[in-house]
Formats: C-alpha cells, structure tokens, sequence
C-alpha cells in the first residue's frame, strides 16, 4: 500500500452473511444494493468465536463480497479464526472489493454502489440482486482517517470513484475546501451530492467514448488553478489513468509522495465471457491484473516445492508415510521444520490432510511423487544448477554478461569440468536428447552418409538412433574429457550391441578445434553458450575438415519473436545468466552462420517444427541456392 501521510485504523476481520434489503438504479450507470441482517452486529461465528460488530470510518473503507464460482451453487468461503479469516484447505475464494458507500448503525442498512459497465461476476450479482438474496462479505481490513494538516483536497477518479467520492461529500466538515472531478459516461449518469460552499464539483462526461480510453481526468487536473496552501490529493479508477495523473501530480506539480493517495480499482483489457452465460467472464481466461501479477511475483511455492523434492516427501507419502515425525525421520529432517513446510506445502494446494497430523498428496502434489519432476526440482539436481544464475538476472541486465559466477562463486563452464556435476547433466541430456534424436537419424539431411561426427550434450542417445536407422555408418563423438568419461561408460549401457558400439569413436576435443574429416557434421545446441564470434569460430573450424560434398547439419533452440512462449522466454533469461548470451533469434544465427562463410542449403523440419539447418562452405555451395529465401530460418 503506498505510503500516506493519513492515520491509519487496522479491525479485526470477520466473516458475515447478509442479505439484499433492496436493490435500485441511481443512474443508468450505477446500481445500488442495500445489504442488511443481524451478522452486521455483534454476533458468534459458527465455530464459536465472538465478532464485533461491522465498523467503517474511512470514506474510501473497502469490504470484500464473496461469491460462487462459475457453474456452482454456493461459494467457497474463507475461515473464521480468532480476529481474522485464512483461505479454505481446498480451492480459491472468489471476492472482489467494493466501497461502503453508506453504513448506518441504526438500521443495520449497508449501501454498495456497483458501477455498469463491462462483465463482472460482481457487477452481474448487483444486476441479478433481489430482496432476500444472501451474500457474505468481510471487512474492512483497514480504515484511513482524512490528512490533518492538508489546506484543502483534490479528488479525481472515474464513476468506480464515485461511491467513495460521495461518500466523502456527505462526511466532510462544512469548512473544506476541495476541488473534485467525476469522469462518467455522460451527462445522464451525474448523481446528486452534497454541496459544499468550499468545493467544487466538475464533471466530465465521455460522451460515448470507451472507459480508461480518454485523457478526461489528466487534462482536466493538469489544467486546473490550484487554490492557495498545501493539498492532499485521492485518485482512484482505472490503473493505466490513475498511474498518468499520479506522474503529473509529482513530476510537473511536485507534490510529495506521500500527500497522494492512489489506488487502480479497474484495468481495461478485453474480458472473455463464460460460454455458459455471456454476462459472466470466463474466470481461466480473464483473471484479474492483481491476481496475475501476484501469482507473477510469488517466490517462496517455488523453492518450497523444490525443497521438498530434493527431501523426497513425494515420494515418501506415495509410500504412506504421512505424519511430520515419520517424514522427518525418513528424510533425515529436523521435525519442527519441517511441520513447518508441510504447513505450508498444504496451504499452497500440494498437500491435504486425510486425518489430524496426517498429509497426502492432492492432485496437483502428485507430480512430486513424479520420477521426472522429482530430478528436475531437485535442488542439488542438474537442471537446478542450470537455472541458479538467474538470481543474478539484474546483474546481467546491467552488465550483458553472465551472473553465474557472481551467484554461486564458479562459471558454468568450470562446474561442467567436475565430473559429478557432468554426469548428471549429460544423464539429462541425454533423457531430453531422446525426443528429436529419433527425427534426426531418419531426417533426408544424413542420407548418402559414410560418417558424422557429433558435437552434442545428447550424443550417446544421437548415435544410439543414427546407427538404429543408419547401421553401416560411422560415428566420431566429440567431447571434452568430463563427457567423455562419461560416454564411455554410458554407451555399453545405451547401445549394448557390441557390433554396433565398434562403429562409435569418441575422441576428447572441443567444437573450437578442426573435426575429424566426415561427411556430415552434426552439431546440436552447442552454440548458443557462445558469443556470436565465438560460435562463428567454431563452425569454421568445424567445416575445415569435411569430405568433398560434406555439410555441416546445424540444430539450435531459436527464439521465435513471432510466436512468443513463455518457456522460451524463460530459457532465454536462464542462458543469458548463465552463459551471458541466450537463444539467438533466426536472424542472428543467420549472420553467425554467413560469418563463418557458410551457406544454408537446405532446411529440414524435424519433430514439432524444428529446423535443422543444412549448411555447406560458401566456395562449394550450388550457385543456386548460395542465397537460400531468408523465410526458411524464420
């Protein structure tokens, strides 16, 4: 919540059902719900514990509404525990904050202004509300009482404002002075407020133009005479405009921080309704901007549920073994702390209690107990130690190299030079090489091969399907001494034929050096840890030696700007902080690929889309194809 210099009341939260006194439209634009019943007074929850009664002091108080989910009957609530309310052991509550606009202790009559326009699952309640209707809501959390020492007040916001904007009106002292301005759809939509001699309401009416799309509210306070002393300014409506009136407030009128209080009650963006009932928004595919970007910012579920692989609790409750001091024991845990983390595994969705002190996996937990999963979380596992530079994201950002080190006190490099770590890690290149390795043996670019040289992670699973699908060809493995000491341990494992075996050497270099004379080069993501003249380099020198009609057979993990995924964005970032480059776009390889005087003879799409990348030295490219259609690498 952004700093304020307004006093600031916190109340105990508690969970109460109402029920709809009456329900009317103010104006074509805004519909007023009036909520009553005796859970607004002091009463006893239904496990026993006392609430005070409802209580608001800040004109801008919110409370939150629950409602069902989609498609169900009756909401998922949250619990009642001693002054507040934690989530359900199962599922999401679904509430959205509203404005008191008006509480009355005397009839126990609460108002909630709904503003219409767009779909909202609270908006449709409001529209569909009818006397006796029941609905629970809790709150306020908080109260934030007038600036004492503010001259005189600016208040703007759009009709999401309004219900605080009145309410703000009517509870004023007679004395203040405050310049207001109402963004609506049009002239029809004003309310009537109270008038003050020392306030001055404007108005400003859209006239058929879309909410949050017009610059009504800036132009207006950025035009605007401002009165003599010292403000205090409240905004609040849609974000994107709440935001440029906060900049203006403290960029060109340098009003401090914090005498502004803002707040985005909305964003525009497109909502998708429920097929089911259009009035409804599709909750899968229109969550809130406040949701997203909390779900976005979330760090803790991550390392806990990678902690808990690394302990093998899947695994371990799989077993039955579910209490905290079984788990412990067998996992080798302290038992406090890890209650700890059970706790919390269940309140994030990945643990459940069948009985008191005894867990199992829910459905989604279930992947914990998952071999794949289990190795890629582990925390001391390879594909962690991959990802572990991207705590030094900032750092690479600032400095377009790789954070690794800076993280974990080695490069990359030199962790893939310990043969532990190497073992590992080719263990996993060689599971993921599995997928294409297939597609590559059978792909038209091997065809009329005697030989192929490897540079690859996955070699031992590449030449397993090369001499599966090609049985007379002939299969030198390049790799460093760490790989190749794992090779020749693995490969009697992977191709037990020991016929077959005989027509695979591995010999200990690196890309960097001229290959053994082949026909074909075959190099898979072996690239991309490289700068741009680096990798150049290295495919120069790895065509020196190719046999008369021979051609490099290039395959690397591009980013697709066109096709924008979140994985790749994601494995971009991790090679950026681990290697200092990431993926290349098409482009960019391109000109890697022309910078070591090679062509693109042909493309060869293999698996889900991949290209693999046919390139031969541009003094023995076919003239007809030295300037292959750029559409091929994109």
């Amino acid at each position: 919540m952004p700093k304020t210099s307004r006093g600031t009341t916190m109340h105990p939260i508690s969970l109460r059902e109402v029920h709809v006194v009456r329900a009317a439209d103010l104006t074509p634009g805004m519909r007023r719900v009036t909520l009553g019943g005796p859970e607004l007074g002091a009463f006893t929850s239904a496990n026993g514990l006392d609430q005070p009664a409802f209580r608001t002091d800040g004109f801008d108080d919110e409370i939150r509404l629950v409602f069902a989910h989609p498609g169900q009957s009756r909401p998922l609530l949250p619990v009642q525990i001693e002054g507040s309310v934690r989530p359900p052991d199962e599922g999401r509550v679904l509430s959205r904050a509203y404005t008191v606009r008006r509480w009355d202790p005397r009839s126990g009559e609460l108002d909630v202004d709904f503003a219409k326009h767009g779909t909202g699952i609270a908006t449709t309640w409001a529209e569909r509300a009818e006397p006796g209707d029941r609905i629970h809501l809790f709150g306020p959390l908080l109260s934030h009482a007038l600036p004492h020492d503010a001259d005189w007040l600016l208040v703007a916001g759009d009709e999401t404002a309004l219900p605080a904007i009145g309410r703000l009106l009517d509870e004023l002292h007679v004395d203040t002075r405050a310049q207001v301005f109402i963004e609506i759809a049009e002239d029809g939509h004003r309310q009537p407020l109270r008038d003050l001699p020392g306030v001055e309401v404007t108005w400003l009416a859209r006239e058929g133009a879309e909410a949050g799309a017009t610059t009504l509210l800036l132009d207006a306070v950025r035009s605007s005479r401002w009165p003599d002393g010292r403000p205090f300014a409240w905004i609040a409506g849609e974000q994107a405009v709440v935001r440029d009136l906060r900049r203006h407030l403290v960029g060109e009128r340098q009003l401090p921080k914090t005498e502004i209080e803002f707040t985005g009650y909305w964003k525009r963006s497109t909502v998708v309704p429920l097929a089911e009932d259009a009035a409804l928004p599709d909750p899968e595919k229109s969550s809130a901007a406040d949701e997203r970007f909390h779900d976005l910012i979330e760090i803790v579920p991550p390392i806990a549920i990678r902690a808990a692989a690394g302990l093998g609790l899947g695994e371990l409750i799989a077993q039955g073994v579910t209490t905290p001091a079984a788990l412990a024991a067998a996992s080798g845990s302290d038992a406090r702390a890890l209650g700890k983390v059970l706790r919390y595994l269940h309140a994030i969705d990945v643990l459940t209690t069948t009985a008191p002190g005894h867990y199992a996996l829910t459905e989604v937990g279930e992947y914990l107990a998952d071999d794949y999963w289990s190795r890629v979380l582990a925390p001391d596992g390879a594909h962690a130690r991959m990802e572990a530079g991207i705590a030094g994201l900032a750092e690479s950002v600032r400095t377009g190299s790789a954070a690794y080190a800076s993280v974990t006190g080695q490069t990359f490099a030199a962790l893939r030079t310990e043969q532990w770590y190497e073992d590992r890690y080719l263990e996993e290149a060689a599971d993921d090489a599995s997928m294409l390795a297939a597609a590559i043996a059978t792909s038209p670019a091997l065809d009329d091969i005697e030989h192929v040289v490897i540079h690859s992670a996955g070699a031992s699973e590449q030449a397993q399907q090369v001499l599966t699908a090609r049985p007379d060809l002939r299969v030198t493995i390049c790799a460093l001494p760490a790989q190749a000491h794992w090779l020749r341990h693995d490969l009697p494992r992977s191709i037990p034929d020991p016929d077959r075996r005989a027509r695979i050497t591995v010999v200990e270099q690196s890309i960097f050096e001229e290959a053994p004379v082949a026909d074909a080069v075959l190099i898979v993501n072996a690239l991309a840890a490289h700068p741009d003249a680096d990798a150049a380099h290295a495919l120069r020198r790895t065509a020196t030696n190719l046999a008369p009609g021979g051609r490099v057979l290039l395959l690397e993990d591009l980013f697709e700007d066109e096709a924008l995924d979140e994985h790749h964005a994601e494995h971009d970032l991790l090679a950026l902080t681990r290697d200092g480059t990431g993926l290349r776009t098409p482009p960019e390889l391109r000109s890697v690929i022309e910078s070591a005087g090679l062509t693109i003879t042909a493309v060869h799409t293999i698996g889900w889309g991949t290209p693999l990348h046919e390139l031969t030295p541009w003094a023995t490219a076919d003239v007809a194809v030295a300037e292959p259609p750029r559409k091929e690498l994109s």
